[in-house]
């Protein structure tokens, strides 16, 4: 997966999960910290997890 790939689906995890409009600094406290569900966190974290181990399967040779 490709670094422009991957930031797409980080933000569509942060999007659907977390509720953050963007990954990107903006320098503001009030644009850069987030309340955040623990549940929305798990969630997140699995998704990611699970992108990554579809990731490395497609890579490895069988």
């Amino acid at each position: 997966m490709d670094s422009k790939a991957r930031d797409q689906l980080l933000q569509r995890i942060a999007a659907e999960h977390l509720f953050v409009e963007t990954l990107q600094t903006r320098n503001s406290d009030r644009l850069d910290f987030y309340d955040v569900s623990v549940w929305g966190i798990r969630q997140a974290l699995i998704n990611a997890f699970e992108a990554g181990q579809k990731a490395s399967a497609k890579q490895t040779p069988n």
